[in-house]
């Protein structure tokens, strides 16, 4: 596996695409737990990343790469998305200084630095009906099977399943942080939209590193 900081880009675009399409369904996840805005917040984020694409193209490594996203997606990205993508990319940042190409190895520290500062920024854990409840579980199995030793397109494929799982998990949990938390159901019997939009990020990564990159 090697992915380079222009085919990152490329990655994002899909993304950008993905959660452009999905308007109606993810609008309609947020308005029945909170204020309907994540889709929208994070399409303008996503669209405006897209455009300002050809400034991050030259970047010398993934240090700079990651960096440049953090400050585009916290300046484009309203309500708490921009913040906490922002987060995940800077974090991430700290340990590419110089890789100029992710193989799974460094992509798998890339998905456990994303777990662990969304969790440190949004002061949450597993289980708490947020978009780490997809995140965690998918880096969480990303590293166990590459230490195991399966192809990488399995380990892909298994990272892609307990995203999608840790998504579809959130149905059944009570809402600890944002407004799902002050409903008298907690939002239970609803998934939660950012663990869902995690889940089509993480999608889009499994899916343009098994086409492009193996």
């Amino acid at each position: 596996m090697k992915l380079t900081p222009k085919q990152y880009l490329s990655y994002i675009a899909e993304v950008a695409s993905a959660v452009d399409s999905q308007g109606e369904y993810i609008t309609a996840l947020d308005a029945a737990t909170g204020d309907g805005d994540h889709w929208l917040n994070l399409n303008i984020g996503y669209k405006k990343v897209v455009v300002a694409a050809p400034e991050f193209a030259d970047a010398a490594d993934f240090k700079a790469l990651f960096t440049g996203l953090a400050k585009r997606m916290m300046s484009s990205m309203g309500g708490t998305s921009g913040a906490l993508y922002g987060s995940m990319y800077l974090a991430a940042a700290k340990k590419m200084e110089g890789v100029q190409a992710l193989d799974a190895a460094r992509l798998s520290d890339v998905l456990g630095c994303w777990a662990s500062s969304i969790a440190e920024r949004g002061s949450t854990a597993p289980g708490d009906k947020t978009m780490l409840d997809a995140v965690a579980p998918a880096a969480e199995v990303f590293a166990a099977a590459l230490a195991s030793g399966v192809p990488e397109e399995v380990a892909l494929d298994k990272m892609k399943r307990a995203a999608w799982q840790g998504a579809e998990s959130t149905k059944n949990m009570q809402a600890k942080r944002g407004r799902a938390s002050n409903q008298a159901e907690k939002g239970i019997g609803c998934l939660d939209p950012g663990a869902v939009t995690m889940a089509i990020k993480l999608e889009c990564l499994g899916d343009y590193l098994q086409k492009h990159c193996l």
